[in-house]
């Protein structure tokens, strides 16, 4: 069985991602993308579905785990009765190649160890033809071909192929997997300390641009990190999360288990931010422009998400060999969200493509026009019912985050034109902005209980209305907007932390239950700081960083009464939000209040150089 969600780590180059356990197993990896069929997915069965594993043949008395500062180069040491054994694990950062290096370094004695590798390509489903070239072990199937390199001795067993060896203090010993299409010529063998050493310093290089002075620091590094992880380099797309179908609930069958290794445009405004924030001014216009192809087409056709490429068919099926993370099936590939319809996608790339003009970033020509004629179609649209912010599959109704979002998209048109010379029907734009609106706080909002609703005439709240004074449209301090908090935090917390909704609510036709959303919590500090409550609003953002493993990564949900994680891992949202929540308190909060009064983010404490 996979191991607790926590005890993995990522490890990630420019193209695809791992997660490796603290057993010293990578359970996890797609190759050559990082939504690619996966070549180890014991994460989602058993170790005959595909891992690699390095770690001591004794039984190990105690692990320790952490990054190389400001890297994502991963060591984790195991202590015997022997002695002590250092794993050192990366994936370089090439552009032409996909290799993991692993790196085994006697700490101290003579350790025995073990590794076992088993490939299977397809998510476990083909097993590969092995044979030897020289000292390379090449594992080919169809179009895929790994080619494992070390300096101990191999051979197979049991369909896996194994090595037993020892390591003493200060030996190291590499090993390195490559993967390149079956029908190309081989490449040379990495040459594994040369490479590690590259791969530190070009980590390091890029953290050290990291211009973010404001309130712990290191967990910003550490996420920023983790999102540069998860970005698809050749595009600029940036994944929500490198894994599916990790379950949202414990134990209880695998209902709400989707595939996240895809780009949702509703994460644009918050990656955006997190990234110009800490002046990564080139990531912020790489996933602009990612955003701008996947968006230009029919206004009508807007997906919510997207490959990392901008591929837009990605039809769902469930792969029935596999068991499922902790037996919870089904493990689902594709996702079929991304034929919803969701209105408030088209004020997500509007507020990016403000914010990025607003931040600065080169004018891009083509940008203006696609957001026009969005505009033109959610003018006539806006008015629909849709599937909201949670993708809920269930019947249509008017989400109040939704329409909210829908007056972002006008009222930041009407911004770009004032403040940028920008040519469009702006008096036309302030009319359906007043409209929607006065039909929000209206229609969207419970007078009798003195908060917003999740949507129109219905009792259930939703954690996605923190959001309201974020978004500049109404001001943190509105008694609605306190009213909204206060009954948030009545019917929505538990344990301390937010649900995106009710359970009770019927307006998702999947079964209840699942855990706490992380992104969401700190949805609700960031509202505790711009309502006043600012040692609540701290408290809590503080909570919420004890959450994270030993490694500094979160997943998308907690389970309270469990205490473990949930949901696909590491999850980019939960960071970014960690990020934003960062900067937030880093400036003073009548900054904050004015800044999201207005519809903009406050800069939070920067160096220049």
């Amino acid at each position: 069985m996979a191991l607790p969600i926590e005890d993995y780590a990522l490890i990630a180059d420019c193209h695809s991602a791992a997660l490796v356990g603290r057993d010293g197993s990578i359970d996890w990896l797609c190759f050559p993308r990082i939504d690619s069929g996966a070549c180890f997915a014991a994460l989602l069965g058993e170790p005959r579905h595909g891992r690699w594993q390095i770690a001591p043949v004794a039984a190990v008395r105690g692990i320790r785990r952490r990054y190389r500062d400001d890297t994502l180069i991963l060591e984790t040491e195991f202590a015997t009765s022997e002695g002590s054994v250092r794993l050192i694990d990366c994936m370089p950062l090439s552009s032409e190649r996909r290799d993991v290096l692993r790196i085994v370094e006697g700490v101290s004695g003579r350790v025995a160890m073990r590794m076992e590798l088993v490939i299977r390509f397809d998510y476990g489903a083909v097993v590969p033809w092995v044979r030897r070239a020289g000292d390379t072990l090449l594992a080919i199937a169809g179009p895929d071909m790994l080619e494992l390199c070390t300096t101990v001795a191999l051979r197979g067993e049991d369909m896996k192929t194994v090595a037993e060896f020892c390591v003493s203090q200060g030996e190291r010993i590499p090993f390195s997997l490559n993967y390149r299409p079956s029908h190309e010529a081989p490449q040379p063998a990495i040459d594994p300390e040369p490479a590690l050493a590259a791969t530190e310093s070009e980590w390091r290089a890029w953290s050290a641009r990291c211009t973010y002075q404001g309130r712990r620091r290191d967990a910003v590094v550490r996420s920023l990190i983790t999102l540069k992880a998860l970005t698809f380099a050749p595009t600029g797309g940036m994944v929500a999360a490198p894994t599916t179908s990790l379950p949202e609930r414990q134990g209880q069958g695998g209902v709400r288990n989707w595939d996240y290794r895809y780009c949702w445009l509703r994460d644009a405004t918050f990656a955006l931010n997190a990234l110009l924030l800490a002046g990564y001014h080139e990531e912020a216009a790489a996933w602009r422009e990612w955003l701008l192809r996947a968006a230009a087409g029919c206004p009508e056709d807007l997906q919510i998400l997207y490959s990392v490429t901008g591929e837009r068919r990605l039809d769902e099926y469930e792969v029935g060999w596999l068991p499922g993370y902790g037996g919870a099936a089904p493990v689902r590939i594709g996702n079929a969200a991304s034929k919803q319809f969701q209105l408030d996608v088209y004020g997500e790339v509007m507020d990016t493509l403000h914010l990025a003009r607003t931040a600065g970033l080169e004018p891009e020509p083509a940008a203006w026009r696609i957001q026009v004629a969005l505009l033109t179609f959610l003018e006539a649209n806006w008015q629909q019912p849709d599937d909201g912010i949670w993708e809920v599959r269930g019947p249509r109704r008017h989400f109040t985050h939704s329409k909210v979002m829908a007056w972002v998209a006008f009222d930041r048109a009407v911004k770009d034109v004032e403040a940028f010379g920008l040519d469009g029907p702006v008096e036309r734009w302030r009319q359906v902005r007043d409209a929607i609106h006065a039909q929000v706080c209206s229609a969207g909002y419970d007078a009798r209980r003195n908060t917003f609703v999740q949507s129109y005439g219905a009792p259930h709240l939703d954690a996605s209305l923190l959001l309201i004074p974020q978004v500049g449209f109404l001001p943190a301090d509105d008694p609605r907007v306190r009213g909204t908090i206060a009954a948030i935090e009545r019917n929505l917390v538990v344990d301390g932390l937010v649900l995106r909704y009710s359970s009770s609510t019927d307006v998702d036709s999947l079964p209840p239950g699942e855990g706490t959303f992380l992104p969401c919590s700190f949805w609700l500090a960031d509202s505790l700081v711009l309502s006043g409550r600012r040692e609540e609003g701290e408290a809590l953002f503080e909570r919420l960083l004890a959450l994270r493993n030993d490694v500094g990564l979160l997943a998308e949900e907690y389970d309270t009464r469990g205490r473990h994680m949930l949901g696909n891992f590491p999850q980019a949202l939960t960071h970014m939000a960690l990020i934003n929540s960062a900067r937030l308190l880093s400036v003073p909060v009548h900054q904050a209040r004015r800044a999201s009064a207005q519809g903009e983010r406050p800069a939070a404490v920067t160096r220049t150089s």
